[in-house]
């Protein structure tokens, strides 16, 4: 029996606790304050009645807060489930119908950790000493969309987050004690939650905590506390080059940027590193396996067109419609195997045995293998949209759609965007003698969907091409999947 993965956090804690672990607008923690804390906030949860098994939701921005939950939740052999602040009502209604947790907190919620001081209350022993979890255990649930607009929570045991922060702090990051890593990213979706929080409390380096992103904000939080390490997504980095604060900006302590949840363009990658003299690490990843294929911090190779190789541990397979493996060189499905992949699906059997198969995870995505075993990503077998590092599925949003009382069809693409690597756009057929416009179609959506799942653009036709079996056919739509 391996230990849980917050037992590991506290175990490196012990080796330096007195080292700086996260620093935010006026305050500080050092790494055995921050694990007091946590000891503090499992003896206010326990005596709420959270116990072994419970599912603990966290509605917490980039705040010290969070961290200090997540590490009392696993504390008491809780599943913690943390929650993107961005949601809109809908959404997070049905998240938290599916999810069914023993308690929501709030940042309010969180005791033990007075604004700004920098101090932890100290706890007593009782209910909150730290649970030997085995590490097959579920420790996160973390969500993403659904293609029917249900949401899905992937279940991720101790076992992979040990396994996926390792890869970050080590091969991917090649972090050390003395980094300091930009937490701008949100610390709800699992790249941020990960490479900017947790694999630097593994490898016992610095954490800052930008509660909202902004160009200015980032520029500024690197400079005054000389951030090496910056992991983004490619809005971030197109932002900042776009922003006028960056001509006067200090980048000097900075050696190394990570981009994921989206693709990062070649030329974006070429842009920033020519601007700031530092590299971004590509790589590709998802909420059910966090990062299995990357760049690596130690190897200078970059290939334009591909997302890195396989990191250490993983192992992957192309194959056509049959479950075959493809020639070399041939374009197939991209499986995956990987210590880090989810337990499944939250309560969705059939949804997990179609994406999980004898432990390999079909990611829906078409690649093909260069001959030095790098990965190049070619399309999508299942329609995803990826818009700024969020994905977004068409069917939900075609829900909606068709849910206004002027519109007979809908259908919704992803189209290029130079920032945020795909749009959404829709395009509509109205109802006989219906009339609408785009802007009040757009304020239909806003009402009811998270913002970054509304269309940015409404094409209104006459009626939508279809094929001789009734099916749209988005191909014939401008930016439609080819």
């Amino acid at each position: 029996m391996r230990t849980s993965f917050g037992a590991l956090l506290e175990a490196r804690a012990c080796r330096a606790p007195g080292a700086p672990a996260l620093v935010w607008e006026g305050g500080a923690l050092a790494a055995g304050e921050l694990h007091r804390a946590a000891r503090a906030c499992a003896e206010a949860l326990a005596a709420r009645g959270v116990g072994p098994g419970d599912r603990l939701a966290l509605a917490i921005g980039n705040r010290p807060a969070l961290a200090v939950a997540l590490l009392a939740g696993w504390r008491l052999g809780a599943t913690v489930a943390p929650l993107d602040l961005l949601l809109g009502s809908h959404d997070r209604a049905a998240i938290l119908a599916d999810l069914a947790p023993r308690l929501v907190l709030a940042e309010r919620d969180v005791p033990g950790l007075p604004a700004g001081t920098g101090a932890a209350t100290e706890a007593g022993p009782g209910r909150a000493a730290l649970r030997a979890e085995d590490a097959a255990d579920p420790a996160l649930v973390l969500y993403t969309s659904g293609s029917t607009g249900r949401p899905k929570g992937a279940v991720l045991s101790h076992a992979a987050l040990e396994f996926a922060n390792r890869s970050w702090a080590g091969p991917v990051m090649g972090l050390r004690p003395d980094d300091v890593v930009l937490a701008a990213l949100p610390l709800a979706h699992a790249l941020g939650l990960n490479g900017a929080l947790l694999a630097p409390l593994l490898a016992g380096a610095r954490v800052v905590l930008v509660d909202r992103f902004s160009p200015e904000a980032a520029l500024d939080a690197i400079r005054r506390h000389r951030v090496t390490v910056f992991p983004g997504v490619a809005t971030m980095f197109h932002r900042i080059l776009d922003s006028p604060a960056l001509a006067a900006a200090d980048l000097a302590s900075l050696r190394l940027c990570v981009s994921g949840a989206a693709p990062l363009a070649w030329d974006l990658a070429a842009a920033w590193r020519a601007r700031t003299g530092v590299r971004i690490l590509r790589g590709y990843g998802m909420t059910e396996l966090f990062r299995p294929i990357s760049y690596l911090a130690d190897d200078p190779t970059e290939i334009r067109e591909a997302v890195g190789r396989p990191v250490p541990g993983v192992a992957l397979r192309l194959v056509d419609e049959d479950g075959r493996e493809v020639a070399p060189g041939e374009v197939g499905e991209l499986w995956i195997r990987t210590p880090a992949a989810m337990d499944g699906y939250l309560g969705a059997p059939a949804e997990t045995r179609e994406v999980l198969q004898d432990g390999w995870f079909a990611t829906g995505d078409l690649a093909r293998l260069t001959p030095e075993g790098f990965v190049v990503i070619v399309g999508r077998k299942r329609e995803r949209i990826l818009r700024g590092g969020y994905s977004v599925f068409p069917a939900e949003v075609e829900a909606v759609l068709l849910a206004h009382p002027a519109v007979a069809e809908a259908a919704v693409v992803g189209v290029p965007h130079a920032e945020l690597g795909e749009e959404v756009a829709a395009f509509v057929a109205f109802r006989p003698e219906a009339t609408c416009g785009a802007a009040e179609l757009v304020a239909h959506c806003r009402e009811r969907l998270a913002g970054f799942k509304c269309p940015r653009q409404v094409t209104i036709l006459p009626a939508l091409p279809r094929s001789a079996a009734g099916k749209i056919l988005k191909a014939r739509l401008a930016g439609g999947p080819r």
